[in-house]
């Protein structure tokens, strides 16, 4: 028989403006030691030295990490013109270096090439896996590896100020997918000057932004009191960009038990992924079938 797991059956999301230094999963694993919860997870890492929005998904709102992770996302970064490092950051070794520094009109124009519907590689030291290993592994033993191109939208890549010569302040909206340090990276080749990241900050992730953030000092100084439960935002956030159906009080019976159930929809067409609701509490994400919800997902709430 499976041990039972441990902790509270708390379902929610807690916004954590992550510190620099300190690893997403490290501050999964101290939000659910501090609401002692049973199951906790994130909505899209952040490098170790990245700061900004982490979204933490508690219990039941762990079903609803894939649509953050798919929604739009915004970053704020530094890029240091001159210089390329094998980590594409502060953290790495110079590679190589450039005596040039692009003008404001020539990064403004420069990044045009990087709006859209591109196609980017990630850097070395990162968590694709190439033949079944983590690349950063295999970087950290030297080697040099090919990895292929992937697709990234970005939807929007401004110069936001020009501190001095060799720095540029840029802010990012994209999907999923996305590596800021591969932007610096290209957008230095592009130059012809070199680039890294310095400072990168992740500032909204779909519904979530800033402004709902907790600080890790916060967690640590409210952890295991109710004071820390009030932080925590609702499931259904994370539902956000999908149509919200209202299901008879029959139809939500057969959602829990995981069967397809009647719901009142509009404005909604036959296919459409949407999730279903019973007094304003979800019940289920699904498929939306001539009348009723086929759920893929069911949240047991209870």
């Amino acid at each position: 028989m499976a041990r039972k797991r441990k902790g509270r059956d708390i379902s929610g999301w807690l916004i954590v403006d992550k510190p620099a230094g300190m690893t997403s999963t490290a501050v999964v694993n101290k939000v659910r030691w501090s609401l002692e919860a049973k199951k906790a997870g994130h909505a899209g890492t952040l490098d170790p030295e990245a700061t900004g929005l982490l979204a933490v998904a508690l219990g039941e709102a762990t079903k609803t990490v894939p649509y953050i992770t798919d929604a739009l996302k915004a970053y704020s970064f530094v890029v240091r013109w001159g210089q390329a490092t094998n980590t594409d950051d502060t953290e790495g070794e110079i590679i190589a270096e450039s005596d040039k520094r692009p003008s404001d009109d020539e990064i403004k124009e420069a990044l045009h090439g990087f709006v859209g519907d591109i196609q980017q590689v990630p850097p070395q030291f990162s968590a694709v896996k190439i033949d079944g290993e983590r690349a950063y592994k295999r970087a950290r033993d030297g080697e040099e590896m090919d990895i292929a191109a992937r697709p990234l939208y970005v939807d929007e890549l401004l110069l936001i100020d020009r501190p001095n010569a060799d720095t540029a302040v840029l802010e990012m909206t994209c999907g999923k997918g996305g590596y800021v340090r591969s932007i610096a990276r290209d957008l230095g080749n592009t130059l012809g000057c070199h680039g890294h990241v310095l400072t990168l900050r992740r500032l909204w992730s779909g519904p979530f932004t800033l402004d709902d953030a907790i600080t890790i000092e916060q967690v640590d100084a409210l952890a295991r009191t109710p004071d820390l439960d009030a932080f925590i935002k609702p499931l259904e956030l994370g539902l956000t960009d999908l149509p919200e159906l209202r299901a008879t009080h029959e139809g939500a019976t057969r959602l829990k038990n995981g069967n397809p159930g009647m719901v009142i929809a509009s404005n909604v067409e036959y296919g459409d992924e949407c999730w279903a609701s019973l007094d304003g509490k979800p019940l289920a994400v699904g498929r939306y079938k001539a009348g009723e919800l086929h759920p893929s997902r069911v949240f047991n709430l209870d």
